[in-house]
């Protein structure tokens, strides 16, 4: 297929510190999907940073041993070793990074450092975490200060939202603290925490956060496709984007990616015998991580997402999604036959849809946005290490 966007100008690289990212382009963390497996799977597509589940820094302080399971670097990621954390305390962070740089508890020094300020979950927001975090604009620049100190020359970025919701914006503050602080880069979800993940992602708060720092922007939200990433670009003057769910069933949205951003029009149709192709390989790769009858039950999330917009019977995919052994999985998919990519689902949104509603927080969240006191208990209920 070709892009429908007329024929692009190759677009530079991003310098993060001392490392580059080309093509500029990051893969969202994503609970119980960023793994080893999902990540070599996208990389084997294309060029980018890949960053791992959002690890919690207090597990990591701990030694928790699921929490250093889930940081362990793949052989592959020696040199580019992504890591995201989420803290509400700035020792604490501070001692979670010396110990990723310092002590190289992934197994590797990691290339980069991404500190979690955008996770909209209530269980989250109601004890002061994730994007209710930035309000606290004192707190928030601690820790980020912490963060970069412990670092060294490791760059650290930041995620975060637009803001609580539209009466409580933080991004612009959130994006001058952290330049100030020392960030190398800071990532905006266009979105308000109380959005979660419906409606559409509004790109303008992306530019206005580029005209107003001198740091790097990225741009995140909606990116379905290529195009999209080409489109944000193009309206934001982003240095690159972050890309989530639109790449749930679809690891070669990354070849599409480094294509647009090389300058090429060329994008992937896979036919649906090339779909399974992947879908074997990355279960493969899920088995190889935790033996096959866990990794292929780990990989039933991922079947409804390859499966989107193919004709596929119903007994079928009942069956792959209760799939226990890469020969069963095999041989389902060899069922099936081969058939055009559907071009109907491009475009469409993947992965969780949740309807807006209001911010839980702690009491009080909103009265002294100077308190730099850390939240008392916000990291207890945060899972993913």
């Amino acid at each position: 297929m070709t892009s429908t966007l007329a024929r692009p100008k190759a677009l530079p690289a991003l310098q993060l510190g001392g490392l580059t990212v080309d093509p500029a382009v990051v893969l969202a963390p994503m609970a119980g999907i960023t793994g080893p497996a999902f990540r070599t799977l996208c990389r084997e597509f294309g060029a980018g940073l890949y960053v791992c589940e959002m690890i919690t820094t207090r597990a990591l302080v701990e030694r928790n041993e699921k929490t250093l399971r889930m940081v362990r670097a793949t052989t592959d990621e020696a040199d580019a070793f992504s890591v995201q954390l989420y803290g509400v305390d700035p020792a604490t962070v501070g001692r979670a990074v010396q110990m990723l740089v310092d002590e190289q508890v992934a197994g590797t020094r990691p290339a980069h450092i991404d500190l979690n300020f955008g996770c909209p979950v209530p269980k989250v927001t109601r004890k002061g975490g994730g994007s209710a975090l930035p309000w606290r604009r004192v707190l928030f620049g601690n820790i980020v200060r912490a963060a970069v100190q412990a670092a060294g020359d490791v760059p650290v970025t930041v995620k975060t939202r637009i803001g609580i919701d539209p009466e409580h914006t933080t991004y612009l503050d959130a994006g001058r603290i952290a330049q100030d602080a020392g960030a190398a880069a800071i990532t905006l979800h266009g979105r308000t925490a109380d959005q979660l993940y419906s409606g559409t992602a509004d790109w303008s708060p992306i530019a206005r956060l580029v005209e107003t720092v001198d740091i790097p922007v990225l741009g995140n939200g909606d990116l379905w496709e290529a195009d999209d990433a080409l489109r944000m670009v193009a309206e934001t003057g982003c240095a690159g984007v972050v890309v989530g769910r639109g790449c749930l069933g679809r690891p070669w949205l990354f070849a599409d990616l480094a294509a647009a951003f090389a300058g090429s029009t060329e994008r992937t149709l896979p036919s649906f015998r090339q779909v399974a192709e992947v879908m074997h390989r990355h279960a493969t790769l899920l088995a190889a991580e935790h033996g096959e009858q866990h990794g292929c039950a780990d990989f039933r999330k991922h079947v409804a997402w390859y499966l989107k917009g193919f004709a596929v019977g119903s007994d079928t995919r009942r069956a792959l999604a209760l799939v226990s052994s890469l020969d069963e999985l095999a041989e389902l998919l060899a069922g099936v036959e081969d058939q055009p990519y559907p071009q109907t689902v491009l475009g469409e949104p993947r992965g969780r849809t949740t309807s807006a509603r209001p911010v839980s927080l702690p009491e009080g969240w909103l009265a002294d946005r100077d308190d730099p006191r850390p939240p008392a208990g916000a990291e207890m209920l945060v899972g993913g290490g």
